[in-house]
């Protein structure tokens, strides 16, 4: 299998409109079945460097209508990837293996994964000095980890528990 390369971008302000253009189409594809739709992730972030995929978070009643969306996004490129490790969400992505371009995570609406990507967001988006430390954590990991995404992501996960711990106690 192909290393997949981490490289950051530096903030892009054409994110937002990207994501907003995949909203418009995911809303046309699942209808009332997506309860929220949100841009999470670093892109989402303004000032925030990123690997630049587009993170969507879209909230629905039970992760059991899973299947029946599947068609629907696919008409819209999206491909399912079954991934056994996420229990609580599912995963489709836009865009070749390695060099996707949008990731799109579906999960129960205000279940814990839906409420914790939130709280981490939106964390990051009030406290600007949170942000910069996420910013010289992933640089160094990027760094580190340059052909190794997956121990790259592991690696940001204490600093993303500890952050969604202090939002949670505000």
């Amino acid at each position: 299998m192909r290393k997949i390369k981490v490289q950051l971008s530096e903030y892009n302000p054409n994110w937002e409109q990207q994501y907003e253009v995949e909203q418009k189409g995911i809303e046309k594809a699942l209808g009332d079945s997506a309860i929220r739709i949100e841009h999470i992730g670093s892109t989402s972030i303004k000032r925030l460097k990123a690997k630049p995929i587009i993170d969507i978070l879209v909230g629905v009643q039970s992760l059991d209508e899973v299947p029946s969306f599947i068609d629907a996004l696919r008409e819209i490129d999206y491909e399912y990837v079954p991934k056994i490790k996420f229990k609580d969400r599912k995963f489709f992505r836009k865009g070749l293996w390695g060099q996707g371009t949008i990731h799109l995570h579906i999960c129960e609406y205000n279940s814990n994964e839906w409420t914790e990507k939130l709280l981490f967001r939106d964390y990051l988006r009030s406290y600007p000095q949170a942000a910069n430390e996420y910013a010289v954590l992933k640089n160094q990991l990027a760094s580190k980890y340059r052909f190794d995404r997956s121990t790259y992501t592991k690696e940001k996960e204490p600093f993303i528990q500890m952050i969604i711990q202090k939002a949670k106690m505000l």
